[in-house]
């Protein structure tokens, strides 16, 4: 149990200590993943950005994840939900166009820019915790297309088949805590009270966007 997301940042900077000198770019999933990864930059002492990937929720259960999707369009399905819940495609789409409106709020909203260079960079992918890992799995994917050095993902808590789906697709992930029973990420902290648009902005200030 973690008493709150900073608390959780500091203690995966410290097992990131390791990329001390390397220049690692900490790449948070907003919101509450931006409070890690602030602790986490502030303990390696390096620079913060932002990778907004936003869940396509199932017809009437949206907390049900059937997919996910990136500011550049890209989706990853769920696809063994989507065929159990026999999902229509025109459902998808309309989904993914309105959480690209929300994407791209967003990002301007909290660096400005929807541009991105990755390239020969140290990146690590942050959130406050995997359920079913649909956002930072379409994130991955996205973050190695743009020819980084290294892809790392790190997360305080995670389920345990969701982390080691990940682990087939990065150089490195570090987990602070893999429970036998998950059932939300907000079980594991004592707070986990919402993260709103101006803490976010706040935190991206520190780091030099002009917002």
């Amino acid at each position: 149990m973690f008493s709150d997301r900073t608390a959780a940042g500091n203690q995966l900077g410290k097992k990131l200590e390791f990329l001390k000198g390397q220049d690692p770019l900490i790449l948070a999933i907003p919101r509450g993943g931006v409070v890690i990864a602030d602790a986490i930059a502030m303990v390696l002492g390096c620079k913060l950005d932002i990778i907004v990937s936003r869940k396509i929720g199932a017809p009437q259960n949206p907390e049900l994840a059937i997919g996910a999707v990136l500011h550049d369009g890209s989706y990853f399905p769920n696809s063994d939900v989507v065929k159990m819940l026999q999902v229509p495609q025109s459902y998808i789409d309309l989904e993914i166009a309105e959480q690209m409106k929300e994407i791209h709020r967003r990002l301007i909203s909290y660096r400005g820019t929807i541009h991105y260079d990755l390239s020969g960079k140290t990146i690590v992918l942050v959130d406050d915790g995997l359920a079913t890992g649909a956002t930072m799995i379409i994130a991955v994917l996205w973050v190695k297309k743009q020819n980084p050095k290294k892809v790392i993902v790190a997360v305080p808590v995670g389920a345990r088949e969701t982390i080691q789906k990940l682990a087939e697709i990065v150089d490195e992930i570090i987990v602070l805590y893999m429970p036998d029973f998950f059932n939300a990420v907000g079980q594991f902290y004592e707070n986990f009270d919402q993260v709103e648009d101006s803490k976010v902005q706040e935190i991206m200030k520190k780091y030099g966007y002009n917002i």
